[in-house]
């Protein structure tokens, strides 16, 4: 019984076979001549070329449905069939309409309309398919909603023309933007919610916020804060720190919940760091690289110092002339620990060709290739590139920057093509405090690529009680390619203190200078000044500022020395900053020199306690008469807290006039969590010093040369109404004419 089915099953099979193959040779037939109907636009040579058909060749079924296929993709048809007659191809079309107009009612925006253009699947002259207007909808939904209009709603009207042609009308109702309500940080995070708050870019919406941008939901804005919370955590020796996921979720008349879970896991430290030298190369010419490895281990882990040791071996590489070297990082864990190799060998030897730069609309060529490391004719070198890339994201002046390598003319050779795209550039703050120490108001506006040219344009105005300025800056980052920076700008400013000291001035000043790296970490800043101004006094004012009554003309010469070793520009945590400064009279009008200088130094001696230690000094000396009375020192309010520093100092009758020279002290730690996280509440110890001294002018008034210093606690708060700073001080020094201050609060924001 089993042998009989077993030779059914064979007979089957054959017959299968057999029948197939007398299928296939009864559908095969040589191709003679091709015959097109139904086509009225589409040329019959055009229909040949696309479904690739060829006389006096033999088609089969299985060749028919290709021909169909092919013409399908060209989507010039709607309706397509073939079949062979007696050695004639006849393939019958009905064409697709052609596309006349293609209108978006309801944006106004010219910018926002040429991208829709550019997404759009169907466009002018193309063929209408309309399965595809579905498609073009829902990519048009989904550019709107990176844009913040997630309550868009989209409707398609086909209004058909003679000659088989169409219009297309989308009407779009974009909707309110939507705003962020609340944010929220869950799981194991062990970072504070403040902190997270100030890494990532979204904010929740506050109706003093009513310019800023951040406020709104954006599916972009939420992939780069994930991106930046886990560099973060990475660089705080998270290594398998987890952003498990985003939820958004609305909320019937407040907005929409932004929540992120947190996965931070262990923290890890540097076991072990090496650098493995392929044998080809001099490893003589790394060894230095050691005492750097050295520092690492022990340390929490941190992408930031790896690739502050890459950088190293790149500027090694640089000064031995080894144009092809690369590298790579292989890391190994074990328990808690990471141990980092570094792979150092000689890369392709491949010559960059051509470098193309696409996707600039507005800005220049020139911007984007002044930030290029590499350049037509230089090695290729994938870790250069890298490096200019991030260069060109560093100007902050694109929403996305790519690259990719193309083959060149011949093996050795690549093209380098870079695509950018172009995002709003322009900026606006305003702002508002009420304190103890008056009201201000302050309004800014910024264009960080002014004309297409990559030139930061800068304007602002500064309202007080008793002062009003203004400025407006121009900074050009990479000036002429030299990689130096250039600002030019002007300031005016008018003091009115007629009703305590007696007098009016009006100030006018223009600035040209520069800034540069000198060496690695040191900064050079030296810059021109020339101002005028004006001082008035009347009959009330003392006999000291009617003496200073009169017009000034002066032109200075600046410069400033900075050492940054810090290991990030906003809320260091290690590190120091030291800077020298000095002004310098060119043309003497009761002229001076100013000299100062600056330390701050970082120290994180756990998660949430980070301690600083800052130390601040002025000189100022007239040259051929005494310092004038609008140049003199005051203390600055953040280097002594708990005193009114403008009421500190030497005093000439009911005035206080300030000092030849000052100095500040100051030692701060940011406590821990004092208050549960829902207070988002930031509490800070500090114990501030300082000293104000000398009067040139009078030996008469004592110059109150005698250390002043507090102890107190600050806070910020995040209110409802904006963010509320307070201090709370106590002196522990002063001198006779001081005025104290125990309490200070701030209420005010920017947005």
């Amino acid at each position: 019984m089993i042998i009989k089915m077993a030779n059914i099953k064979k007979i089957f099979i054959i017959i299968f076979f057999f029948t197939t193959f007398i299928s296939s040779i009864s559908f095969s037939e040589v191709v003679k001549k091709v015959e097109i109907k139904g086509n009225q636009r589409i040329t019959l040579e055009t229909v040949v070329m696309f479904a690739d058909i060829s006389v006096g060749k033999d088609y089969q079924a299985s060749d028919l449905n290709l021909i169909i296929k092919k013409l399908y993709e060209t989507t010039f048809f709607s309706q397509i069939d073939a079949e062979i007659i007696d050695g004639k191809l006849i393939i019958n079309l009905k064409e697709n309409p052609i596309i006349n107009s293609v209108v978006f009612n309801g944006e106004k925006a010219k910018k926002f309309t040429e991208k829709l253009i550019e997404l759009s699947t169907l466009r002018e002259n193309g063929s209408f398919v309309e399965n595809f207007v579905k498609n073009d909808i829902n990519l048009i939904k989904t550019f709107y909603r990176n844009q913040g209009f997630y309550f868009v709603k989209i409707d398609a009207q086909i209004e058909k023309l003679s000659n088989n042609r169409v219009n297309i009308s989308y009407q779009i109702d974009k909707g309110d933007k939507a705003k962020i309500a609340k944010i929220y940080f869950l799981g194991d995070k062990k970072i504070r919610e403040k902190k997270l708050r100030d890494i990532i870019t979204s904010q929740e919406n506050t109706f003093w916020k009513i310019i800023s941008t951040t406020v709104y939901l954006s599916k972009e804005r939420i992939e780069l804060d994930k991106r930046l919370l886990k560099n973060y955590y990475k660089n705080k020796g998270y290594y398998d720190v987890d952003i498990k996921s985003t939820n958004v979720e609305y909320s019937e008349g407040e907005g929409f919940v932004l929540t992120y879970n947190i996965n931070a896991g262990k923290r890890y430290r540097f076991s072990k760091v090496y650098a493995d030298v392929s044998e080809t190369l001099e490893t003589e010419a790394f060894l230095s690289l050691e005492k750097e490895f050295n520092k690492m281990v022990g340390g929490f882990y941190s992408q930031k110092k790896i690739k502050s040791v890459l950088d190293k071996i790149d500027e090694l590489s640089t000064q031995r002339e080894l144009q092809f070297i690369n590298h790579n990082i292989v890391e190994t864990l074990e328990g808690n620990n990471v141990e980092v190799k570094i792979n150092i060998f000689e890369g392709e030897k491949v010559i960059i060709e051509k470098i193309n730069i696409v996707g600039n609309s507005v800005t220049n060529d020139s911007v984007i290739r002044s930030e290029l490391i590499v350049d037509e004719g230089d090695p290729f070198s994938e870790l250069l590139v890298n490096k200019s890339i991030n260069k060109i994201k560093g100007r902050r002046i694109f929403g996305k920057v790519e690259h990719k390598v193309l083959p060149g003319s011949t093996a050795d050779l690549k093209v380098l093509e870079i695509n950018v795209e172009e995002r709003a550039t322009g900026e606006i703050m305003a702002g508002a405090g009420i304190g103890t120490d008056g009201t201000s108001f302050q309004f800014a506006v910024t264009e960080n690529n002014w004309l297409g040219r990559g030139i930061k344009l800068e304007s602002a105005l500064n309202l007080s009680a008793e002062k009003v300025s203004g400025n407006i800056f121009l900074i050009n980052p990479n000036y002429k390619f030299s990689g130096n920076a250039v600002t030019a700008g002007v300031d005016v400013s008018t003091t009115d203190r007629a009703s305590t000291s007696g007098y009016k001035s009006s100030r006018t000043g223009f600035e040209l200078g520069t800034d540069f790296e000198q060496y690695e970490n040191i900064f050079i800043a030296p810059s021109l000044t020339t101002s005028f101004e004006d001082i008035e006094a009347d009959s009330t004012a003392s006999k000291a500022i009617k003496a200073m009554e009169g017009n000034f003309f002066n032109v200075d010469l600046g410069y400033t020395i900075n050492l940054d070793k810090r290991n990030q520009t906003f809320k260091p945590t290690k590190g120091y900053k030291s800077s020298f400064t000095q002004s310098l009279p060119l043309v003497q009008d009761s002229s001076s020199i100013l000299n100062g200088i600056n330390v701050s130094m970082y120290n994180d001696f756990t998660e949430d306690l980070i301690g600083s230690l800052k130390f601040y000094g002025r000189t100022i000396n007239g040259i051929d008469d005494d310092v004038r009375l609008t140049n003199r020192l005051f203390i600055p309010a953040n280097k002594l807290r708990g005193f009114n520093t403008y009421k500190v100092g030497p005093k000439d009758g009911d005035d206080y006039v300030g000092g030849n020279y000052t100095a500040a002290i100051t030692a701060e730690a940011q406590l821990p969590n004092l208050l549960p996280e829902s207070y988002r509440t930031d509490f800070s110890f500090f114990l501030d010093s300082a000293n104000i001294w000398g009067i040139d002018y009078s030996s008469a008034v004592e110059d109150t040369n005698s250390v002043r210093a507090s102890v107190g606690l600050s806070a910020n708060i995040f209110t409802t109404i904006g963010p509320l700073s307070f201090t709370v001080a106590q002196d522990i020094a002063k001198s006779t004419n001081d005025e104290t201050e125990t309490f200070n609060f701030r209420l005010g924001t920017s947005f």
